[in-house]
Formats: structure tokens, C-alpha cells, sequence
């Protein structure tokens, strides 16, 4: 003898309406949430492995520009959608980094910022000066967008400054000019200061 949700499920079905059933993963590809699904899953495998490959490098930043590139290189590439992100990415990334960066400032930073805030203030003044000046020049020179070329110049770590990028719509402008100065610094100043250290203007 059928049941009440037997009887249920066949009264619908008489009334032209579908039967309630469980979860189906036909369910989710018929409202084309597997090829988004499967769209992010493609980004985001792309972004891991060469951002792990950079990260042999052992350059600091090379997992998040290897990510950058990983991912840059699938989606100019053509053969998979753009990318669209769940509401909110944008600002748990933002807040895990603030996060991260917050943890390292302890109280023995406080104490240092004590004796060196004179050239904090001197040195954070000098390179936001010098951003502004070296981003507006480049923009009016190679008539690139000013807001690419002040936020590429900014004094900001790459992680920071891509993410206000986002905001804007360029952030993956500004992590690759960030990435060329982070690496270019890297490979340059460790042989100026080398340079510099036979004329007695290091302390070591």
C-alpha cells in the first residue's frame, strides 16, 4: 500500500507539478552553477600551482605575483569565462590581510617607532611625494590611466595595493607594476649594497 509521500508525489505529478526529490548534482548543471563552479575551480588551480612554483624562488611576494600570473595567463588565454566571485571575496581577502599584517606589530615595534619616527615620518613623506610625482609623470609620458600609474607607484607592498586596485577595476595593473618593482628591487639593491660596503657606507 503506498504511503502519504508516495501518494503525495503521484497527486502532484497528476496535477502537473514535479515531485519533490532529493539532491541531484543534475540539479546544480541544470542551473548552470557546475560550469561556474568548475570556471573557479580552474582560476584558483592555475593561480595555486604557479603561485607554489614561485615560491621556490624564494623571493618575498613570488606566490602572490606567481598567482597573479597563473590566473592572468588562463583568463587572456580565452578558452574559460571571466571569472565572477562570490559577494564578499573582495573584503575577507582584504580583512585577512589587514589581519595578517596587523599581528606584526608588536610591542616591540611600538618601542622602536619611538626612536625612529622621525625617519618614518621623513621617509613615508618622501616616497608618497615622490609616488605622486613619478605616477602623474609616467601617466601624461606613456598616456597610461593616472589611477594605474599612482597606485603602481604608491609606496604599498603588493598584496595592499592590488586589492585597492580591485576596487577601482585595475588590480591587476597594479599588481604587475608592483611585481616588476618588487622583483627589480630584490635583484638590484642586494648588489648596490654590496657595492657600497668596500666604501665604508653600510654598517656592516
Amino acid at each position: 500500500m503506498p504511503d502519504d509521500n508516495t501518494r503525495n508525489g503521484n497527486s502532484q505529478e497528476l496535477l502537473g507539478e514535479p515531485a519533490p526529490s532529493g539532491f541531484k548534482l543534475n540539479d546544480l548543471v541544470n542551473a548552470g552553477a557546475m560550469p561556474f563552479l568548475i570556471t573557479l575551480l580552474v582560476y584558483a588551480l592555475a593561480g595555486s600551482v604557479v603561485g607554489l612554483l614561485a615560491l621556490r624562488t624564494g623571493l618575498p611576494g613570488a606566490p602572490l605575483a606567481g598567482a597573479l600570473i597563473g590566473a592572468a595567463v588562463v583568463s587572456m588565454s580565452g578558452r574559460m569565462d571571466v571569472a565572477e566571485w562570490p559577494p564578499g571575496t573582495r573584503t575577507a581577502l582584504q580583512i585577512g590581510i589587514g589581519t595578517v599584517i596587523g599581528t606584526g606589530l608588536t610591542r616591540t615595534s611600538l618601542e622602536q617607532l619611538q626612536d625612529l619616527w622621525r625617519p618614518a615620518v621623513l621617509i613615508t613623506l618622501t616616497l608618497v611625494m615622490t609616488g605622486l610625482v613619478v605616477g602623474l609623470w609616467a601617466s601624461r609620458l606613456l598616456g597610461v590611466d593616472p589611477l594605474i600609474t599612482l597606485l603602481g607607484a604608491a609606496p604599498g607592498g603588493i598584496s595592499g595595493m592590488s586589492l585597492v586596485g580591485e576596487d577601482y577595476g585595475v588590480g591587476a595593473a597594479v599588481a604587475a607594476l608592483h611585481a616588476v618593482r618588487l622583483i627589480t628591487v630584490l635583484l638590484v639593491l642586494p648588489l648596490v649594497v654590496k657595492l657600497l660596503t668596500p666604501l665604508g657606507l653600510t654598517n656592516s
